[in-house]
């Protein structure tokens, strides 16, 4: 309860993508994990593994618990109605709860199917985090098959690591339509800048800003400066320029931007430099079952000929669902149904005021809010929110 899908793994190769000093969950208090870690025996601006962070989560989640007004249910929520002012949620077990205010917490959702892969059977893994991934792990550690993983992102680094750490010596195969993997922390000069010094409303002034900024201070100086302007950036692109960023920029971004720590990165280059990991731009063309797991046909970029080769296992490591229409989590699908709450207008999450309102007493935190704030998925960016609309609903049910 509380890890959700990040910090639920037990394997202490996963590492924070932030150091400790920045993964506070406490908003006003910035030092509240790197505190905790560094009595462990951490460093501040170290790279905590991943199930440490989950145990210091869990230490929070059982103060709220003890104080008496946080009480947890094991169960899933499936579908909502109106209750006077507030709700009437109900959950799969057949129990429901009464609530004056709603908020939609539920983090990143599962990928979305990859059609060539509709018909693929058992060796195709759909969902990189659930206990299919774990057990295909564990089946490739044995026989050292080789391995797909669609997609270059964070999921397939942590899905190489834990092979890696599995004992795998098989080959895998990492594929992106532009091949771009998540680029290390390094040690580096902060170079904080202004808001006026930063040009908004303009994908490709931005990419022309960056450029001469990063040729004065380095590039992930240059990208961090914008930090603290990251919401006021997004929210002056207009949908054309939104939709700009996102068929063209984003994935750069989330490369430069969405970094790992430097002890991953070594590992990732190491997996690269052995041969083990080939990182592969082109595009999937089909995928059918056989004897010996997967045939996999897929094209190289700028190649005028497909290959096809023969995998033990393939993952969907695209990432996160980047479609609220395809949602699969019940309470969500129902409340879209009903007209409760609508899709942002890029339909990349739900529609949230400047107080992450999504509807009548409902809130929407982290990803769901993608298309209002785009940066919002890391733990510095969500704890803010989650204090101001912790602040907004006391307001609203003090009325």
């Amino acid at each position: 309860m509380g890890k959700g899908v990040a910090y639920s793994t037990t394997e202490g190769v996963h590492l924070l993508n932030v150091p400790a000093e920045r993964m506070s969950a406490i908003s006003g208090e910035p030092s509240h994990f790197a505190d905790r870690y560094e009595a462990e025996g951490g460093s501040r601006l170290g790279f905590a593994e991943r199930r440490f962070f989950a145990n210091y989560l869990g230490t929070v989640l059982d103060e709220a618990v003890a104080s008496g007004r946080t009480e947890l249910v094991e169960a899933t929520a499936v579908s909502s109605s109106r209750n006077g002012s507030g709700w009437h949620i109900r959950f799969d077990d057949g129990s429901s709860v009464a609530a004056e205010a709603l908020v939609l917490a539920i983090g990143n959702q599962e990928p979305d199917l990859l059609a060539p892969f509709a018909h693929a059977g058992p060796h195709f893994i759909d969902n990189p985090w659930g206990l299919d991934a774990r057990a295909a792990v564990k089946d490739l550690a044995s026989s050292g098959g080789a391995v797909l993983m669609v997609g270059t992102g964070l999921t397939m680094v942590d899905l190489a690591l834990s092979l890696d750490a599995a004992g795998h010596k098989g080959t895998i195969v990492a594929l992106s339509r532009r091949g771009l993997a998540p680029r290390a922390h390094a040690d580096t000069t902060p170079a904080p800048v202004e808001r006026d010094e930063i040009p908004m409303g303009s994908v490709l002034g931005l990419l022309r800003w960056l450029r001469r900024r990063s040729a004065q201070v380095g590039w992930r100086a240059a990208i961090d400066s914008l930090r603290p302007h990251s919401h006021a950036l997004w929210q002056s692109l207009d949908l054309d320029q939104q939709v700009r960023f996102l068929r063209h920029a984003r994935p750069w971004w989330d490369v430069h931007r969405h970094r790992i720590a430097p002890e991953v990165g070594s590992t990732i280059a190491g997996l690269v430099a052995d041969g083990r990991l080939e990182i592969v731009a082109g595009k999937l063309i089909s995928a059918r079952p056989t004897s010996d797991g997967l045939e996999v046909q897929f094209r190289r970029r700028r190649s005028p000929k497909s290959e096809a080769r023969t995998f033990f296992y393939a993952f969907n490591c695209t990432g996160p669902l980047h479609s609220i229409s395809r949602t699969k989590n019940p309470l969500v699908r129902s409340l879209l149904d009903a007209g409760v709450v609508r899709p942002d207008r890029l339909g990349i999450g739900l529609e949230v005021d400047e107080a992450s309102r999504a509807g009548e007493r409902t809130w929407a935190l982290g990803p769901l809010s993608k298309g209002r704030y785009w940066e919002i998925i890391a733990v510095p960016d969500i704890r803010e929110q989650a204090a101001a609309v912790a602040e907004d609903i006391a307001k609203e049910l003090a009325r």
